[in-house]
């Protein structure tokens, strides 16, 4: 079946990031998301917490009768994607999965240096490395960068602060990565600072490859479904556990930058 109503669920305002490539795709009659942002972050959660509040999530869902849920979080992807499925008889998609996929799309060298950033959550799981070396990549770093989560959320997507914090996290790499994974939602809003500080560094080599949780997902879902599109884009409702209107003024702000 050919998914046309959809759910979205991040923890908070992350997910949107995701979102912006599945309003673009115009393949979705209706998009739902949900911001769990009464309990955001989770990535500083223990997994059988994050278990428990995806669960908890899907509670919420139950009134929509959904085709597809698309988890557009890594730490919730990382540790509560497994449980979700389980408990539900519709498909439940992560964003590591097609992350790892699209790096592969993109990477044919299995002996390039791979980044890969994101919450302390995400990067203690292993998943994205295990993934990675199960494709047969063999130099995999994974770095977490939880402070790029408030920056980002504070609006803070370039200047001064910003390159404090990556020189912070950064100033120990003495080789550029071949590909950077944004193993965040959040970190899509400053990519453009993230490839330049790298660029930066090493003027002479290549630019990174940069992998994207939202293109990643539209190109895992086209593999998967023959998706069809309109010429107009979703429908598209917020909800969130916590002060909607802050999540739609987010959205608002937070799509437009994206493009």
């Amino acid at each position: 079946m050919i998914p046309k109503r959809i759910g979205v669920f991040d923890s908070g305002v992350g997910g949107i990031s995701v979102l912006g490539n599945l309003i673009d795709s115009k393949a979705f009659d209706e998009i739902i998301y949900y911001g769990d942002t009464a309990r955001v972050p989770y990535g500083t959660r223990s997994k059988e917490t994050i278990i428990q509040y995806s669960l908890e999530a899907l509670d919420f869902f139950k009134q929509f009768k959904l085709d597809l849920l698309v988890v557009a979080c890594n730490t919730i992807s990382a540790h509560g994607l497994g449980a979700m499925q389980k408990a539900t008889d519709y498909p439940i998609i992560g964003v590591i999965e097609p992350g790892v996929l699209a790096l592969t799309n993109n990477l044919q060298n299995k002996n390039a240096k791979i980044l890969v950033l994101g919450t302390k959550a995400t990067i203690q799981s292993q998943l994205y490395q295990t993934l990675l070396k199960d494709q047969g990549y063999s130099c995999i770093n994974g770095l977490a960068t939880s402070l790029f989560v408030p920056l980002v959320e504070e609006g803070i997507f370039d200047g001064k602060i910003l390159e404090s914090v990556m020189e912070y996290y950064f100033k120990d790499y003495i080789e550029k990565p071949d590909a950077i994974i944004l193993g965040c939602t959040h970190f899509p809003l400053i990519s453009k600072a993230i490839a330049n500080y790298f660029q930066n560094q090493f003027p002479k080599l290549e630019k990174s490859i940069l992998i994207h949780s939202g293109i990643a997902i539209m190109e895992y879902l086209k593999t998967k479904y023959t998706l069809q599109t309109s010429k107009t884009h979703s429908k598209v409702a917020f909800y969130a556990s916590d002060n909607l209107e802050k999540l739609k003024k987010t959205a608002d702000l937070w799509l437009q930058t994206i493009k």
